[in-house]
């Protein structure tokens, strides 16, 4: 044994150093299988949506009178608070506290600016008549963005949530889980959009 050593000097350290396993952070693994969860939540909601649209031709006349203009609107909000979360991350990696609450701030803004246009068009929908008693497809309309909302609302109380509590030791764990819970509630939007805007008119 000991000439083998004598022969080989490496193997006998490289066998003796510790394996580096990559460690994630709790926080950012909690937010990976809670999202995993959402994805179950609404692919079901949208497949089921789209076979129905299939079996239901009159939703194309219904689906008409759903607010592009809003949706578009809505649309390039959330992509632009997409980037300011990227931001936000990016400053927080730097460990930059200052910038990073300004782009967590910023971001924040630009979901409530998402939630005023969705009250706003609901109003419009619901004075028209347009609720989710009338038919299926506006109880689908109603169903999938207004669950989108609500995960709006939560990821506004996260980021209210980390720029209280901004610590500058722990900038990158609180704003990491933050920012990809939001860029799949954008993904989602993205989703949503077509299927209730842009290939109904």
């Amino acid at each position: 044994m000991s000439s083998l050593t004598h022969l080989h000097p490496l193997s006998a350290s490289v066998s003796r150093s510790p394996r580096r396993i990559p460690v994630i952070p709790a926080t950012r693994l909690g937010m990976w299988i809670f999202l995993a969860s959402e994805v179950g939540t609404f692919g079901g909601l949208i497949a089921t949506y789209v076979m129905m649209r299939m079996w239901h031709h009159e939703w194309l006349h219904e689906s008409a009178h759903t607010l592009l203009s809003i949706g578009t609107i809505n649309t390039v909000v959330l992509l632009t608070s997409s980037l300011t979360m990227v931001l936000a991350h990016e400053a927080a990696e730097a460990k930059e506290r200052a910038r990073t609450r300004r782009f967590l701030l910023l971001t924040a803004g630009l979901g409530l600016l998402f939630l005023c246009l969705k009250a706003f068009e609901y109003s419009h929908e619901i004075a028209g008549g347009h609720t989710p008693k009338v038919s299926v497809f506006w109880s689908f309309y109603f169903a999938m963005t207004g669950l989108h909302a609500l995960h709006i609302v939560g990821g506004l109380v996260l980021m209210l949530y980390a720029t209280l509590g901004l610590r500058h030791d722990c900038v990158l764990r609180r704003v990491a889980p933050i920012g990809l819970y939001w860029h799949f509630v954008d993904v989602v939007w993205i989703i949503l959009f077509p299927l209730m805007y842009v290939t109904t008119h």
